[in-house]
Parts: C-alpha cells; structure tokens; sequence
C-alpha cells in the first residue's frame, strides 16, 4: 500500500515567458533517454493502465517529469 498526494516540490510561478530559454531547455530533452522520452512513456502505459488510481498517478507523473528541466 502507498500513500499518493499531489503537490508540486515548490511553488512555480512564470512572470515572463522566454522562448529562446524555452527552445534550450526543450533541447536537454532530447533523445530516447532523455526526460521527454520517460515522460512519454509514463503518459503512454497510462492507457493501459487497469486502476483508475494509477492511471492519475502515471498522468501526474508524465506531466511532472515534462516540466523539470
């Protein structure tokens, strides 16, 4: 049995958006290992996925790992 609760580390607040930052950062992503390709995995298995639980889990943690650079 696990305990889940969904809540960020830190508090994440975007005053400004910079896309030549933003076009970086989505580069450290790249490649089959790289977090984009885990998040993608993580989004993916969700589907089949028998526990609706679980499924909210493999969303939260797709999304999550997508938005750490």
């Amino acid at each position: 049995m696990f305990s889940y609760e969904k809540k960020l580390q830190y508090p994440v607040k975007i005053d400004k958006p910079n896309p030549r930052l933003a076009a970086l950062i989505i580069s450290q992503y790249g490649g089959p290992d790289g977090e984009l390709g885990a998040s993608l995995r993580y989004l993916s298995q969700r589907y089949s996925m028998p526990f609706d639980e679980l499924k909210g889990l493999l969303t939260d943690i797709g999304t999550e790992a997508a938005e750490k650079a």
